[in-house]
């Protein structure tokens, strides 16, 4: 069976922030991060996941990962997320 390999991103319950990742085991990867197992994520605990995306070839999420972290790609993601986001600053409000 080939691996599959994900793009994800969390948001953090505590301050609302997001951390984008890749991973080969999404789940266990979620997991670790609402334990406290990843030092520069423990003190935004807990998380929740917002999105994901699926690769076959590590090169092409390690190549999306790097886009999605520039000022282009941050745009592109949270107008995919606008209703997600727009319910969100409803319930805040």
């Amino acid at each position: 069976m080939t691996p599959m390999y994900y793009l994800y991103i969390l948001q953090s319950l505590k301050d609302d922030n997001f951390y984008t990742r890749t991973t080969s085991d999404l789940r266990r990867r979620v997991k670790e991060h609402n334990a406290g197992k990843n030092f520069s994520t423990a003190p935004r605990r807990p998380f929740k996941l917002i999105y994901y995306e699926a690769y076959l070839l590590k090169e092409d999420v390690e190549t999306r990962e790097k886009y999605l972290k520039t000022s282009m790609g941050r745009k592109v993601i949270r107008k995919q997320l606008r209703n997600y986001l727009k319910t969100l600053e409803q319930i805040k409000t």
